[in-house]
């Protein structure tokens, strides 16, 4: 059976996903993981301003020889596992975060999809390598909700 999944290009999606964004308090507890809320909308923003072109990383060897075929099975389930490994700069430990910042910082990238306009195969992923737009689409929305999902949102 196919799965089909969530976009984040979709605008119903994208208004959902805000509005889950907007139940985060800085009292939310994670159900797994380390991260506070704050520190959870930090890692987000990070990896939306990466998807947005606005940071590049380091491509590790392990992401060239086997990301394209992990993002394949990623695409083909409807949640990411709990405790997956993230690329080290976006490990968010740092204390002191605003966290009504970091969300509005956060949703103004998610609101900004629509403008996405990178032809597919230019987006590198710094694990899974070359992306198509639809890959990105299904990819942002899934990391947006499994974060959401931990949280409880």
């Amino acid at each position: 059976m196919k799965i089909i999944l969530k976009t984040i290009f979709d605008d119903d999606e994208r208004r959902k996903l805000a509005g889950r964004l907007s139940k985060l308090t800085a009292e939310s507890q994670p159900l797994w993981g380390k991260m506070s809320p704050a520190q959870m909308l930090k890692h987000l923003r990070l990896w939306e301003e990466m998807i947005h072109g606005n940071k590049l990383y380091r491509r590790p060897l392990i992401g060239r020889l086997i990301g394209p075929m992990i993002l394949k099975r990623v695409l083909q389930t409807p949640e990411f596992r709990k405790n997956s490994p993230t690329i080290p700069e976006m490990l968010v430990t740092d204390t002191g975060i605003d966290l009504n910042e970091e969300r509005s910082r956060l949703i103004a990238l998610v609101n900004s999809y629509p403008q996405y306009n990178w032809p597919d195969n230019s987006f590198i992923h710094p694990f899974f390598g070359k992306m198509t737009r639809e890959q990105i689409g299904k990819l942002a929305y899934l990391h947006l909700d499994h974060h959401l999902k931990q949280f409880g949102v």
